[in-house]
C-alpha cells in the first residue's frame, strides 16, 4: 500500500518528465555546435541510386527555433496547468473543475424544466411524457448498470418491474433509498441453526413456503430450526419490509434458487450495497433528478 500513499511516484513522473524536455534542449544545442566530417564537396559520402548524394548541411534555423518553441512551450504549460505530480499550476485548472462547472452550467440550463415537475407529486410526475424521457435517461446512466437496461435486475439487483420491494414500493421509500441508498445484510445463520444437515433441513422448509420443489421430510425437520430466521423474515416468511428481509413465501430470488443457493445464504451470509445517489450523499443527482427519477421507477411497477 505505501506505494499508493507516498508521493514517490508523483516525484518521479516528474522528474522524468522535466529531465526529457531539458535532455531535448542539451541535445538540440549539441547537435547544433557538432561538426561532422565531410568530404571535399561537402556530402556525408553516402550515395543512392547512383548519383544521389546526401549533403551535410547543417538544420535550418526556422527549424530549429521550432524545436526550441516546442520546449519552451512545454515549461511554460507545466508552470500553468497540472503536470507535475501534485503541483496544481498558476491557472488553478482541472478536469474536476471543469467538469463540475459544466454539470452546474446543464442544471442551470435545466432548472426551469425541472421547476415544474417539483411542483407536482411524483405520481403525477409519471404521467408526463417529457419527465419520463428525461427519467429514462436518468436511469439509463445511473442505474442500469446493476439493474439492467429493462430494469428486470440481475442476480443480486432487484426486478423494480414487478411488486416485490424488500423496503415498500411506495414513492416515499423510493425516493428514501435513491437519496440514502441501503445496506443489506444477511449474516451467516449456520452455527445459529445448528450442523450441516439442520442447514439443509431449513432450506428445504425456505423451499416448501413458496410452494417450490423440496424434500418434505427434511423440510418438516426444518420448520422448528427455522425459528433463527423468523426474527427477520417473520413467522411466516413473508419477510420485513422495516429491515428490508426477503419475502421467503413468493417465488421471487434474489440471490439465486433451490437448496444449493439457499445453503449457501445461510452458511456465509450476504451483504448488498446500494449507494445512495444524491449529491448530498455523495452521489451525482441533484434533488430535482431524484425526483424525476423517482416517479420514474415507480411508474415501472405502477402502470
Amino acid at each position: 500500500m505505501s506505494d499508493f500513499t507516498s508521493n514517490f511516484w508523483e516525484i518521479y513522473i516528474s522528474g522524468i518528465t522535466l529531465v526529457g524536455i531539458i535532455a531535448c534542449l542539451v541535445l538540440l544545442v549539441v547537435t547544433g555546435k557538432m561538426k561532422a566530417t565531410s568530404a571535399a564537396d561537402n556530402t556525408t559520402g553516402h550515395v543512392w541510386d547512383g548519383d544521389l548524394r546526401e549533403m551535410n548541411n547543417p538544420l535550418p534555423r526556422w527549424w530549429s527555433y521550432m524545436f526550441v518553441l516546442t520546449i519552451v512551450f512545454a515549461l511554460a504549460y507545466l508552470v500553468l496547468y497540472p503536470g507535475l505530480g501534485s503541483y496544481p499550476g498558476t491557472l488553478g485548472w482541472s478536469s474536476a473543475k471543469l467538469h463540475a462547472d459544466e454539470v452546474a452550467k446543464g442544471n442551470a440550463e435545466t432548472a426551469p424544466i425541472y421547476a415544474r415537475f417539483m411542483s407536482m407529486p411524483p405520481e403525477e410526475v409519471a404521467k408526463d411524457a417529457q419527465a419520463m424521457a428525461i427519467g429514462e435517461r436518468l436511469y439509463g446512466n445511473n442505474c442500469a448498470q446493476c439493474h439492467a437496461s429493462d430494469a428486470r435486475g440481475n442476480k443480486g439487483f432487484p426486478n423494480l418491474t414487478d411488486n416485490d420491494w424488500l423496503h415498500g414500493g411506495t414513492t416515499e421509500k423510493i425516493k428514501e433509498t435513491l437519496v440514502g441508498g441501503r445496506n443489506g445484510n444477511m449474516p451467516p445463520m449456520a452455527a445459529a441453526v445448528g450442523g450441516a444437515d439442520d442447514v439443509k433441513n431449513v432450506a428445504h422448509y425456505v423451499l416448501s413456503l413458496s410452494g417450490s420443489p423440496h424434500d418434505a421430510t427434511r423440510a418438516a425437520l426444518g420448520k422448528d430450526k427455522f425459528g433463527v430466521c423468523a426474527a427477520c423474515h417473520g413467522a411466516d416468511g413473508k419477510g420485513m419490509q422495516a429491515i428490508g428481509s426477503a419475502n421467503l413465501t413468493d417465488n421471487i430470488w434474489l440471490h439465486g434458487f433451490g437448496e444449493k443457493a439457499i445453503v449457501e445464504m445461510v452458511n456465509n451470509g450476504k451483504v448488498n450495497v446500494m449507494p445512495a445517489q444524491s449529491t448530498e450523499n455523495g452521489g451525482k443527482l441533484t434533488d430535482e433528478q431524484i425526483h424525476v427519477l423517482t416517479a420514474y421507477i415507480w411508474g415501472l411497477s405502477n402502470k
